[in-house]
């Protein structure tokens, strides 16, 4: 595998960030997952828009988009596969142990791995700890990733693949790593970003091609919704067919999969809508 570091390609034995990357040390960074197909990357463009949305939030300098590029055709090009799960990530570079950055510049890193497509219908839980709609790093997509890891190990301990949260004033927010979408007498509705949720690529192109409404939802309408579906760059739009102990159809209803074969036809005909 080859991986890019900072101006190059190099061998996954000989790329080495260091031991005091602020990216390490305190979860000091960003990232940006991307679905490639073929060799190809979907939606980079809004992509590496919010990878700069997030450094600004942390206060981290403008990401050189053009730069960006060069990394992920680089390593795409490099690692031919069919279906491929394209990581960028930007930290704040070699730093003091504190919270205080040093002054050597960000770290960036493109990845690929090799992934397979989604299954059409998953499972979720939702679990007891909350996302803080008003916390500093709401709506960032940075590195500090632990309390999805925990919550994650969680939905699988119970049989799922997905673990949702609420927020602190009890409303439906989002899931470890994707959006959630629910459907109320044939409508499709969405947290807004004001829930706390993050802005995600797929969702906001679901929000799109799908007419889907932005509305703030209690947590407990996962069990009396109609459908429920997830987006994600990796799950596009997935169906859920259990949420806790709740059991839906084991296939995609009918507005899920409209919006499934909707996506999967939008997305075919851009790869950079």
């Amino acid at each position: 595998m080859k991986i890019w570091l900072d101006g190059g390609l190099w061998d996954i034995e000989s790329a080495r960030v260091s031991v005091l990357d602020h990216g390490l040390t305190v979860g000091d960074g960003i990232f940006e997952t991307v679905k490639a197909v073929d060799g190809e990357p979907f939606a980079l463009t809004r992509h590496l828009n919010r990878l700069s949305r997030s450094a600004r939030g942390l206060g981290l300098p403008d990401p050189d988009h053009d730069e960006v590029r060069r990394a992920c055709a680089a390593v795409l090009e490099a690692n031919p596969m069919p279906l491929g799960r394209l990581r960028i990530t930007y930290t704040g570079g070699h730093g003091p142990l504190g919270s205080d950055r040093g002054d050597h510049g960000p770290t960036l890193v493109v990845a690929l791995g090799e992934t397979t497509r989604r299954p059409d219908s998953t499972a979720v839980v939702t679990v007891p700890w909350t996302r803080n709609e008003r916390g500093a790093l709401t709506g960032l997509k940075t590195t500090s990733y632990a309390e999805n890891v925990v919550a994650l190990a969680r939905a699988h301990q119970h049989g799922a693949s997905e673990a949702l949260f609420g927020n602190t004033v009890g409303q439906l927010c989002e899931g470890t790593g994707s959006n959630v979408f629910v459907v109320l007498d044939g409508e499709i509705h969405t947290p807004p970003l004001a829930s706390g949720c993050l802005a995600g690529i797929t969702r906001e192109l679901a929000i799109q091609w799908t007419g889907a409404n932005e509305t703030e939802l209690p947590l407990d309408v996962l069990q009396r919704a109609d459908e429920v579906f997830l987006t994600s760059t990796l799950r596009d739009v997935q169906a859920v067919h259990r949420v806790d102990d709740r059991e839906l159809p084991g296939t995609a209803g009918p507005v899920t999969a409209k919006a499934m074969r909707v996506f999967d036809e939008r997305s075919g005909h851009d790869l950079d809508p």
